[in-house]
């Protein structure tokens, strides 16, 4: 897999762009994440806030996370015009029967797949040597575009989960 993404975004947005990250439950069938980009684009395309035009862009990123991303140095964005995005995510998740909105659900890249758990699990994750503080973690606490760009993909120990990979014996798991 992949990992090098930041080629498919805007390159004329500013990096204080606004985004959101919306994280899928499952990775979307090929044809479903046709579909998704097709109704994203679409959605990108006709995006307004008061009547003006949204410098907005909107795209499905490794078959799980779908991405807004608005130039706010462009036209600002309302909380009528996030609205209308948030109602995009929701149709989707009805159609493809999917939860968008779990924010406790945390995906990391391991062994070239992607890993889904839930915060829960994650410190039994590390007990049982199933994650390490070198696996990757996508964090979509982010909320702009340098952001995305340098902090999305990051190792584990680098990100806020770090507080977790302390064990019992106050060692720090390594491997």
């Amino acid at each position: 897999m992949n990992l090098a993404f930041q080629q498919h975004l805007p390159a004329d947005f500013h990096p204080d762009s606004r985004v959101w990250i919306y994280q899928s439950d499952r990775i979307f069938t090929k044809g479903e994440a046709l579909e998704i980009n097709d109704e994203l684009n679409v959605f990108a395309e006709s995006w307004k806030t008061h009547g003006d035009k949204v410098k907005g862009y909107a795209q499905l990123f490794f078959d799980m996370f779908i991405i807004f991303m608005a130039d706010e140095k462009a036209t600002s964005v309302s909380g009528c015009s996030t609205d209308s995005s948030v109602r995009v995510v929701k149709d989707i998740e009805k159609k493809y029967e999917v939860s968008l909105f779990n924010r406790q659900l945390l995906t990391f890249y391991k062994e070239d797949y992607l890993l889904q758990i839930s915060l829960n699990q994650f410190e039994s994750a590390i007990q049982d040597n199933v994650l390490f503080p070198n696996n990757l973690y996508f964090n979509n606490t982010i909320s702009t575009k340098v952001e995305m760009e340098t902090k999305w993909i990051i190792p584990l120990k680098d990100s806020w989960l770090a507080k977790y990979l302390i064990d019992k014996n106050t060692h720090v798991h390594t491997s």
